[in-house]
């Protein structure tokens, strides 16, 4: 989660800097304005240059949105979202914000004296997923299958992801993408694909903060920008949504519901993002991948499923989840979108797109007919509007099959070159 973690040094970036400058000249010849092209594409230096994409260049433009990598607050021209949030506010709890800012967003909340009773069901103090709210329904922690893993990915989509998606693709495996808004703006068509390729699409906020330090317009606009930039670019709406870091309480809560969003959290923590980070070692996040393996296999989820944290945050992410698939697909019966294992069919507010039920997808049904609305096509452009680089698409490509050794091969080229990307966008 922390963008820090994909370097160990200044070195390391300045090649990936590098890199992806010298692939950008080669760029112009792959098809970037479309989903589909944009999947073609497998070398990580040419997927994360930057491309233009004409909705986000306007929306952005137009001050539809606020800035990128900034805490969201609602647009002062935004009549909209001004009238949601007047429409929602009888329904915020008197909850304060934790901790105090800047430090809080970063998750510093020393100083902050919160009683052990945990009020406000306060993930971060105490792993509570039950709301002690009146009217808010309990977090998605666990699922109630036997023997099956709700499988997803975090702080997607990123710029590098074909050859991960590619093998996901091969595998027929489809799996709940938690999206960050900026990311959405940064990387439309890369967004596009996992529509494209049958994935149940999440909210992950628009700046990836601690969400309970946040205030109640700040709250809201990082649910709010997030949904549209997805309604946007994707075409859909979702209706979940995961904190990030854990991070939630009864007010962020009750913000999520209004919105329409069931809140998404983890059992367990594959602690993927933290490797080189800290004492963190690529070893250690090898070992909770094995526990959860030998849980499986040794009649944890007879009765009840469950949920492990991992994301397709870097090169690295992605390869432990390639590397352990095989592995995770023998130890548990089901690997299944975390919509497909909850019944959840109906995954957006549109109702022209639906996801199988439990019973059709373990039956081979892995995707059902139905389309998102088409977002309005882009035209790609050698100057850019440097709100968008990826790669994307819905089709599987012959030449991107993407085992262990691909990305072992692409190394943390994939990482930097999303870093250089991104803009230094840091990922708390």
């Amino acid at each position: 989660m922390r963008l820090s973690s994909l370097f160990t040094s200044q070195a390391a970036a300045s090649s990936a800097f590098i890199a992806t400058t010298l692939f950008t000249s080669s760029v112009s010849a792959q098809d970037r304005t479309t989903e589909q092209g944009e999947a073609q594409i497998t070398d990580p230096g040419q997927e994360c240059a930057p491309y233009y994409y004409a909705p986000v260049s306007a929306a952005i433009a137009a001050n539809e949105f606020p800035p990128i990598w900034t805490v969201a607050t609602i647009v002062s021209s935004d009549t909209n979202a001004q009238a949601k949030y007047q429409s929602i506010q009888s329904q915020i709890p008197n909850i304060p914000p934790k901790g105090t800012q800047p430090a809080s967003l970063l998750g510093d909340f020393s100083g902050l004296s919160y009683p052990s009773s945990d009020p406000d069901c306060w993930w971060t103090a105490d792993q509570c997923t039950t709301p002690k709210l009146a009217g808010l329904p309990p977090d998605l922690a666990v699922v109630p299958e036997p023997d099956t893993l709700g499988y997803g990915f975090d702080d997607g989509p990123n710029c590098s992801h074909n050859l991960f998606y590619d093998y996901l693709s091969q595998n027929n495996q489809k799996a709940t993408m938690f999206y960050i808004g900026s990311n959405v703006m940064d990387w439309p068509l890369e967004a596009q694909r996992a529509l494209a390729d049958g994935h149940e699409i999440c909210v992950h906020t628009w700046s990836h903060k601690y969400m309970t330090s946040l205030t109640n317009t700040q709250l809201f606009a990082e649910f709010y920008y997030s949904m549209q930039a997805i309604k946007l670019v994707v075409g859909v709406t979702p209706t979940c949504w995961r904190p990030p870091y854990g991070d939630v309480d009864d007010r962020v809560r009750a913000v999520a519901h209004a919105l329409g969003l069931r809140t998404i959290i983890w059992k367990y923590d594959s602690n993927d993002w933290r490797a080189g980070v800290g004492n963190v070692t690529a070893a250690n996040v090898d070992q909770n991948y094995e526990d959860l393996i030998a849980r499986a296999q040794n009649g944890t989820y007879a009765t009840g499923g469950t949920i492990m944290l991992t994301h397709e945050l870097n090169n690295f992410t992605m390869a432990e989840a390639v590397k352990f698939y095989s592995q995770l697909k023998a130890a548990f019966k089901y690997l299944v979108p975390m919509g497909v294992a909850t019944n959840q069919t109906q995954p957006y507010v549109e109702t022209n797109y639906s996801l199988p039920s439990f019973e059709q997808y373990i039956s081979g049904t892995t995707t059902l007919t139905g389309s998102a609305s088409n977002p309005t096509d882009g035209s790609s452009s050698s100057t850019g509007s440097g709100s968008s680089s990826g790669t994307t698409s819905g089709k599987t490509n012959s030449t991107g099959a993407a085992d262990r050794t691909s990305f072992d091969e692409l190394g943390m080229l994939a990482a930097g070159a999303a870093f250089v990307g991104f803009a230094v966008k840091l990922l708390a």
